[in-house]
């Protein structure tokens, strides 16, 4: 089975932020990732890792303001030097807890922007990262990410984001494939792992059930059989990422909390 990782933004909200790594922990996962960390010292979040025995898989570099409504800054003319002291401070982050990639999100295309100004504002900006990643030791992936969740998001398709980094041909410049996202902008979704997990540019997985956005068991994606194919194809090239639970536990009769909803991990041990 693949390897799970927790995504502390969105189970065990049961739990202040800090005590959601031992929760993690607990339900046996060995691995997290969230959102952001900046809220917290390095320190400490690194200290909650070594306490429970996790790995940090991932977070995301600054997003902007995020309260005011922004996803992202890659994508935005005129933003340039706020995204990238944002990627300079997500680097000394991922030096500290030893997270080995960072998300940078595209961000929301203004209206009436010039497409061909942003996009090569975007690949300008990642080209950027990537290199200054590189000396690190770090990857960068971008994910598409469905217009119903994040109207106006740049980057939607699964094809457009292996093009950009085919484009930028950074070795460390990765896909970070949703597959929810995926389903709901373009579907096909196992066939779309066999296509692009072997070409060595997807660094890393995230499910949810579809179309709620709950547990991988709920709704319309058999992920039974998805993880079979991430097997099979991991198997066949030599794939060994993460894939990260990034989901909103259902609350009601079918779960009370993120643990009462893990029936679907405890089936893959």
């Amino acid at each position: 089975m693949p390897r799970f990782a927790a995504n502390l933004s969105m189970l065990y909200n049961e739990h202040a932020f800090l005590d959601r790594f031992a929760a993690a922990a607990a339900d046996g996962f060995q691995a997290v990732e969230y959102l952001f960390p900046y809220a917290h010292p390095a320190a400490d979040l690194a200290q909650r890792l070594a306490d429970h025995g996790l790995q940090q898989v991932l977070f995301n570099a600054p997003p902007g303001d995020w309260d005011a409504g922004e996803r992202g800054l890659a994508c935005l003319p005129g933003r340039e030097a706020e995204f990238r002291a944002g990627f300079a401070q997500a680097l000394d982050y991922a030096q500290a807890l030893a997270c080995p990639r960072v998300h940078v999100m595209a961000g929301l295309a203004p209206a009436g922007a010039d497409p061909a100004a942003l996009q090569a504002t975007y690949e300008t900006n990642l080209a950027w990262a990537a290199e200054l990643a590189a000396t690190a030791g770090r990857d960068v992936l971008i994910e598409p990410i469905n217009p119903r969740d994040i109207p106006g998001f740049f980057l939607n398709r699964q094809d457009e984001a292996h093009r950009i980094v085919q484009a930028i041909g950074a070795a460390n410049l990765k896909v970070q494939m949703d597959l929810y996202h995926c389903q709901i902008v373009e579907g096909d979704v196992a066939m779309k792992l066999r296509r692009y997990l072997p070409t060595g540019r997807v660094g890393h997985l995230q499910i949810a059930g579809v179309p709620m956005r709950h547990e991988p068991d709920l709704g319309e994606l058999n992920h039974d059989y998805l993880f079979q194919v991430v097997d099979e194809v991991a198997a066949a090239c030599g794939w060994a990422g993460w894939v990260g639970c990034e989901y909103r536990p259902a609350r009601g009769p079918v779960a009370r909390g993120t643990s009462d909803g893990l029936g679907w991990l405890r089936r893959t041990a």
